[in-house]
């Protein structure tokens, strides 16, 4: 089975969030192909032209680390209907400058979770709006709105509890391996 490099970015800063227990789960059950890391977003200066005579170390550390990975698993809270800030600080940091965007053409998957009873409907479509611009191609389905997420679903080591969130982040961690290996495929037989 091919094994992918994963770039994890995390909307959330706090260390415990939901979200990157969400995440490093997804990357845990498909542990045999998908090899994840993430991709600290929280020290990045906020986005500025002028910076980019001198780019900030940050900054080229997170080019760097997005532009090694085969595909991007975005994973966020909702922050008043959106994405939190920090995260689209990240992504314009890293789709520029123009026409060297590092995301460019890696395949990606948006998870959103919440504790509230939608999920994160409003993140999940903001990046998904912004992914597009960024011309990534995005996993479809299964849609991962992730709802009614409680710290009673995870284990004392932060891993996800046997149950029903459990079973639906089986299904999105195998449908974006395979989401991933069709996209590099494609591509290498379209080179």
């Amino acid at each position: 089975m091919t094994r992918h490099r994963i770039a994890i970015v995390a909307g959330s800063l706090r260390r415990e969030s939901r979200n990157r227990k969400v995440a490093r789960s997804i990357c845990a059950i498909r542990d045999d192909g998908l090899d994840c890391s993430i991709v600290e977003i929280g020290d990045l200066p906020l986005f500025n032209q002028d910076l980019e005579a001198d780019p900030p170390a940050a900054w080229t550390r997170f080019r760097e680390q997005i532009a090694a990975a085969d595909g991007v698993l975005f994973v966020t809270p909702e922050y008043n209907r959106g994405v939190p800030g920090v995260l689209k600080n990240a992504i314009d940091v890293g789709s520029r400058p123009y026409g060297q965007s590092v995301f460019h053409k890696k395949p990606a998957a948006i998870v959103s979770v919440s504790p509230g009873a939608i999920g994160g409907f409003g993140a999940n479509h903001q990046l998904r709006q912004a992914c597009v611009f960024l011309d990534m191609p995005v996993m479809q389905h299964p849609e991962a709105y992730l709802a009614h997420v409680t710290d009673d679903n995870f284990d004392a080591d932060g891993g996800l509890k046997d149950g029903p969130l459990r079973e639906l982040v089986e299904k999105l961690a195998q449908a974006f391996h395979d989401w991933v290996d069709v996209i590099i495929r494609a591509r290498a037989a379209l080179a």
